[in-house]
């Protein structure tokens, strides 16, 4: 069956810039779906998706004009149902018929009905053909499907001319993310019928709006990108565009280095169809201001480039990317430095009026800072963290007096007028007035380090006293915010709880923290006192944080089988995860782990239907071990125990789980000559207690029941 390309392309007035990318791989996957459920492609069709800002399209390489058609074999009803005694067709059967678009008559008979058995009833079958999928009507629907599966949170809504029924002139409301004013469906040189939008398909685009006039008429769909590009001064394709950028913003930035974050690149390569790239600069005097706010106010406000040195240090020039190759281009530069100077200037006047007051001065600003209605001032939270930033000093081995300080000076920047007017700056305009102040470059790093982990992938704090406030300021967080009852719940975590927990796991795993995390909650919850809202259920909190340490550790590639069965038996010691990971993996190479750890599920199971639960922590009565199967398990695990608890209370994992290893002939043999479930009580309760320190003993590193195959 021939096939040839099929475009189709929505032209609309400007698409908003920071959806554009995943409104052109919605459109372009949709349709493509629709269009391969219908059978109209290949096994591996070649697919391509375009945005630009005024236009999503699809160009899909190879697309049948008719779906081939498919035998089918239907099931009507039981034989039983489907025709009376004498074989005739009864009313139910020629109704279920009559769907099919079937009735007995010259071109078929009841005699072409199949009888098979369904396993149960003989069942009445009937061959069909399902006709193929015309391109039109199937492109029209995939069409339809993607307009309609388009991620827009906000419809505008306008109005088109149109024809009521009687001819007359009419108006028709349309609803979309922008305005359309174009609509492009061409099956290689044949034009498709399709309609969206009130807009009836033709051939015929539009290249940019300043550089390109005429309209663009397609001869076919394979010429789409080449007829955009060399008439219309259009680059159509979302990722050869944002490459072009990317490469020209490098060579342009030489001999210094663009700072190009992702989203920026994203932003800037949907705002244009043409790109071309332009060098601007500003005075060096702004250049004492923190070179964060001289970044961020080129991105955010102005959509620019900032360029670094090669020590990563700020200079005064900057990229910008013109949607526009102009015969002047020198005046679009003046007139970009203009727009950039006014805003340097508001931050370098921001920057100036906070340094003439100390940051030490500021703390006492926070007291009239609400931090929630039902957790105090922020200046009532800086207190509870400089309780716990002292306590859990020595923990990370750094200074309490200096855990304090930078603890008092940590949120103290939330009322300058930098924060205010840049919020993202919270920490780095910290650190900036603690050094204008003069206080140890230790504590003016933890004001700014203290808000890490910030996102994934970013670093943890860079010194001990940052890391030190950095676990203070999320645990403090986490056991508060859980405490008046706002744990996330679902897709919505509105103080991130989840990236504070997170970054609790870090902390504690990367930096190899000494400590108990029940204890950490306790002394944090302890720090609430006082505090009648806050009273939250830790083990809750605990879980919590544990399932965020499940995520961490999938993501740094540990077995997930070995991560539960650690995780099963709750560490409190976070830092301890990974060695016990270690061991059990380091226990599972050994020819004794297969049989211990079903063993341990086959204990663990016959312990969960004990009769009597409090025979379970009985002591093992010797008196009592009649079998010599049960005197030998005894005996065995009396001399591994100790060896295993000792190895555990050491952090030496791998040599608890391997020490496992002596009991498996005495697990063996017990499961081969000794009934469990004894008539004797005394027994009974006796054999499960012994199973029951056998189960502990066995499972203080990892619960081996979850690794058995």
């Amino acid at each position: 069956m021939s096939r040839a390309p099929l475009l189709i392309e929505l032209f609309t007035e400007e698409l908003p810039p920071k959806a554009l990318r995943t409104l052109g791989e919605v459109f372009a996957q949709t349709i493509s779906h629709h269009l391969s459920r219908a059978g109209l492609l290949g096994p591996q069709t070649p697919t391509q998706g375009f945005a630009s800002p005024r236009r999503l399209a699809v160009l899909i390489d190879a697309v049948s004009a008719q779906g081939a058609d498919q035998a089918r074999r239907e099931k009507l009803l039981p034989v039983s149902v489907g025709l009376d005694a004498q074989g005739a067709p009864t009313a139910p059967l020629l109704k279920k018929l009559q769907t099919l678009g079937l009735q007995p008559g010259p071109s078929f008979s009841i005699n072409q009905l199949i009888k098979e058995s369904d396993g149960k009833q003989d069942v009445l079958f009937v061959d069909t053909v399902v006709r193929g999928a015309r391109l039109a009507e199937a492109a029209q629907e995939a069409l339809d499907a993607a307009i309609a599966a388009l991620p827009i949170p906000k419809l505008m809504r306008y109005q088109r001319p149109t024809h009521s029924q009687d001819g007359a002139p009419a108006l028709e409301e349309i609803r979309f993310v922008r305005p359309a004013h174009g609509l492009v469906a061409l099956h290689g040189e044949a034009l498709l019928p399709l309609r969206a939008l009130g807009l009836q398909a033709d051939r015929i685009t539009h290249g940019h709006r300043f550089h390109s006039q005429a309209p663009i008429v397609l001869a076919q769909a394979a010429d789409y990108a080449h007829a955009l590009e060399a008439q219309g001064h259009v680059i159509a394709c979302f990722q050869t565009r944002r490459a072009q950028i990317v490469a020209a913003l490098q060579k342009a930035a030489t001999p210094h280095q663009p700072v190009m974050p992702d989203a920026l690149v994203d932003e800037v390569t949907s705002l244009v169809e043409w790109p071309v790239i332009l060098q601007g600069q500003f005075e060096e005097a702004f250049l004492e201001v923190p070179q964060e706010c001289l970044i961020l106010t080129m991105q955010q406000n102005q959509k620019y480039f900032a360029l670094t040195d090669a020590s990563g240090r700020l200079v005064n020039r900057f990229l910008l990317v013109s949607n526009l190759a102009s015969t002047t281009p020198s005046l679009i530069v003046q007139g970009n430095e203009r727009v950039l100077r006014a805003r340097l200037s508001d931050a370098q006047f921001f920057f100036k009026q906070d340094r003439r007051r100390p940051l030490r001065d500021r703390v006492r600003d926070l007291d009239s800072v609400v931090y929630h209605n039902k957790m105090g001032t922020q200046g009532q939270r800086i207190e509870r963290l400089r309780v716990l930033s002292r306590q859990w000093a020595p923990l990370l081995e750094t200074d309490p007096e200096l855990a304090d300080q930078a603890a008092r000076l940590a949120k103290a920047d939330l009322v300058t007028d930098m924060v205010g007017e840049f919020p993202e700056l919270q920490g780095v305009v910290g650190r900036e007035l603690a050094r204008h102040d003069q206080e140890p470059e230790a504590v003016a790093l933890a004001i700014e380090d203290h808000y890490r982990p910030r996102f994934a992938g970013d670093s943890l704090a860079r010194n001990d006293l940052g890391l030190t406030v950095a676990l203070a300021d999320k645990i403090e967080t986490l056991v508060g915010i859980w405490g008046i009852g706002l744990a996330p719940s679902g897709d919505k975590d509105p103080f991130a709880l989840r990236r504070a927990a997170l970054g609790v796991v870090r902390i504690l795993v990367e930096c190899d923290v000494p400590a108990s995390l029940n204890s950490l909650l306790q002394d944090a919850l302890q720090s609430f006192s006082g505090t009648d809202a806050v009273a939250p259920h830790l083990p809750d909190v605990q879980i919590f944080i544990l399932d965020r340490a499940r995520a961490y550790l999938k993501d740094k590639g540990h077995q997930p089988s070995a991560i539960e069965a650690v995780l099963a038996v709750c560490p409190d010691r976070i830092s301890q995860i990974v060695p016990r990971i270690q061991a059990v993996m380091a226990f599972m190479q050994t020819p004794q782990a297969e049989a211990l750890c079903a063993a341990n599920k086959r204990i663990g199971n016959i312990l969960k239907k004990a009769s009597d639960p409090s025979a379970l922590a009985r002591p093992i009565d010797a008196g009592l071990l009649q079998e010599p199967a049960e005197r030998a398990l005894a005996q065995a695990l009396a001399g591994v125990s100790p060896i295993a608890q000792a190895e555990t209370d050491r952090g030496h994992y791998t040599e608890a789980m391997l020490s496992l290893s002596g009991l498996r002939e005495a697990v063996d043999a017990f499961f081969d000559g000794v009934m469990v479930n004894a008539e004797d009580p005394a027994l009974r309760a006796n054999r499960l207690a012994l199973l029951s320190e056998l189960h502990r003993a066995m499972n203080q590193v990892a619960d081996l029941s979850g690794l058995a195959s």
